[in-house]
């Protein structure tokens, strides 16, 4: 079976790209001109670049490929979707029977659109189990009582923003939301908080509750550790098989220098 990957901006397409290669799986690459980094092409053996709104043209290079089951992997900026995009025909279809102006629902759209072609969209993480954190502490250092009371509390508040697709992550200090995330990202919602409060924050980033793992999957990495550091957070909660790490050892080596708790629920 040959599978197909819709690549969008970070580190995200390389590792699901060399997880596929280390299973000795074929995979295409469409990468989006907009968001993509061009070092793709040296990992990957055949890519095709495709514009932010050229989905008929990702169809078709798919289906000459003989392309299954695809992944898409990698964020494209919510601005490039909704407003900088020039949408061919079979993408100004799919924008026109739109719901809702959201993320969930234009990927849902475009995986319809795949579908209907033949073309299985599949779980992002399908070549990437080993990046999934399993329940408990990852560092050294435990939350503390006041840490684990933010937790509860922004466990709570979080999974109600993330059920209204507004984010995923929330910024929480003395069980009081000090940020909530909306179109800027994870790292620029906790800088935005530490610029309010520098101190003593906890992070609660989790998986929505019916996390469509084929797309929009919550990825922390190192830069979201570099980001708490600047502002003052001491500990990050993320959702256990559900969110993805980047650069896991690195990460959690950082953590530990820092006094940064990291656990999982």
């Amino acid at each position: 079976m040959k599978f197909g990957l819709i690549a969008g901006n970070g580190k995200f397409p390389f590792m699901v790209l060399q997880g596929a290669l280390n299973s000795g799986a074929q995979m295409v690459v469409a990468a989006i001109r907009e968001e993509t980094d061009p070092e793709i092409e040296r990992l990957a053996e055949h890519v095709t670049w495709v514009g932010i709104g050229q989905l008929g043209r990702m169809i078709r290079f798919f289906k000459q490929e003989g392309v299954e089951q695809a992944i898409m992997a990698g964020q494209v900026k919510h601005v490039q979707i909704f407003s900088r995009a020039v949408p061919d025909a079979r993408m100004l279809k799919v924008l026109l029977k739109l719901p809702r102006r959201n993320t969930d629902a234009l990927i849902g759209a475009i995986a319809s659109e795949l579908q209907n072609e033949g073309i299985e969209l599949i779980d992002s993480t399908y070549f990437l189990q080993d990046h999934l954190p399993t329940a408990g502490t990852l560092t050294r250092r435990q939350p503390d009582k006041r840490e684990r009371e933010d937790i509860d509390y922004g466990l709570e508040i979080a999974r109600e923003i993330a059920r209204l697709d507004l984010g995923q992550t929330i910024v929480v200090r003395g069980k009081a939301c000090v940020a909530i995330e909306a179109m800027e990202g994870t790292d620029d919602t906790i800088r935005r908080a530490g610029s309010l409060v520098k101190r003593a924050l906890t992070v609660v980033k989790i998986a929505k509750p019916n996390q469509d793992m084929r797309f929009d999957v919550p990825v922390v990495g190192v830069p979201t550790i570099e980001a708490m550091v600047e502002a003052g957070a001491t500990c990050l909660c993320i959702t256990a098989g559900k969110t993805l790490m980047f650069d896991r050892d690195e990460m959690i080596k950082i953590a530990n220098a820092k006094k940064i708790a990291i656990v999982a629920v």
